[in-house]
């Protein structure tokens, strides 16, 4: 009876061990974020663009101290993003609504984001509203193997309409081989129902590029992300691009949504009429989502807002505290709130 008590007790002390280490193990973190920078325009008048009202003479006023005090806010909310977990901030950020790759470039020498040594990956695009998407990334932690630019192809009635494309890199995150997809889908403008049709138009050049990638391997790691003018919930996320919002409904080829929990909740990234939309997505591959492998797999999700990105008092109470209201520059950040995905490994 005694050796028998005491070899339960052994196995009772080894798994108690167990258990203590399990808890204790350190993982490894990184960080992915998507951030609509609401109209970074520089001050120079282009001849070949719709820049006008962001110029000093334009109807906004843009002058330059405006634009510095803009690059200046819109530092101060990514030098913050995800340090709680990631001292360093994100490995890679995409970016919507900027005009050039001088924006970019002065946007990363701020004196909060100057020492991280950020570059990016930017393509003139065909916007009528002469605003692209763009990605900054920091080469500690994601080297580019490869970017390029597609087109998303809109006509209506005969004529061409000319929407952003979508960035589309490819690089190492860690020490996997991770395929980005920034985007900005067409808007609304004219009504949700009247326009679903071009979202979806924008969802299926992600789709093609999956869907290649995923006939090479199913287990490929893809990141789409991006302000897409539509919910988790819109058919453009849900049917066209096959977003699944379970984990366990997600199988290899497949795709991953984790905010519409969040849109559920009634939570969003930006706000119209008193009501939350959450436009500003990032979704991932199955290939994140194995939990017996030794890389970087899906952690958790993060609308990241500060007290500071929200506006406190009057009318819009609650919502971002955006650069401008109307024609009037009043000193804000953007009128969406970024967004967060974070992965974690086992330490080697």
């Amino acid at each position: 009876m005694f050796k028998k008590r005491l070899k339960i007790a052994v196995i009772l002390l080894y798994c108690t061990l167990q258990t203590g280490f399990a808890q204790k193990k350190d993982f490894l973190i990184q960080a992915v974020a998507f951030y609509n920078l609401e109209n970074l325009f520089d001050t120079e008048d282009d001849p070949y663009k719709n820049d006008d009202d962001f110029t000093p003479g334009g109807v906004n006023g843009y002058t330059e101290a405006i634009y510095q005090k803009k690059l200046y806010n819109l530092a101060r909310v990514i030098s913050q993003l995800a340090v709680a977990k990631v001292p360093e901030g994100p490995a890679c950020i995409g970016v919507a609504e900027i005009e050039n790759d001088k924006v970019l470039e002065d946007l990363i020498r701020q004196p909060a984001l100057k020492d991280r040594n950020y570059r990016y990956v930017y393509f003139d695009g065909p916007d009528f509203r002469s605003i692209d998407c763009g990605l900054i990334y920091n080469p500690k932690y994601f080297k580019v193997l490869a970017a390029s630019s597609r087109t998303v192809s809109i006509e209506e009635k005969g004529k061409k309409e000319h929407t952003r494309d979508v960035l589309y890199v490819t690089g190492v995150l860690g020490n996997d081989t991770t395929h980005l997809l920034v985007n900005h889908w067409p808007s609304r403008r004219g009504g949700e129902a009247a326009t679903v049709w071009k979202r979806a138009q924008a969802a299926l050049v992600n789709k093609a590029i999956v869907d290649s990638l995923m006939r090479v391997s199913p287990y490929s790691k893809i990141i789409i992300m991006g302000d897409l003018n539509d919910d988790p919930v819109s058919p453009s996320v849900r049917h066209t691009l096959g977003a699944k919002d379970e984990r366990k409904d997600v199988f290899p080829g497949g795709l991953f949504n984790p905010w519409t929990s969040f849109y559920k909740k009634g939570l969003g990234t930006l706000a119209y009429n008193d009501s939350w939309n959450l436009f500003d997505q990032i979704i991932i591959s199955y290939g994140f989502l194995q939990r017996d492998m030794p890389k970087w797999r899906f952690y958790q999700a993060e609308i990241f807002k500060r007290k500071f990105m929200i506006n406190q008092f009057g009318k819009f109470k609650g919502y971002p505290h955006r650069s401008f209201s109307g024609n009037t520059w009043i000193d804000g950040y953007s009128d969406h709130f970024p967004t967060i995905l974070y992965f974690m490994q086992e330490p080697y």
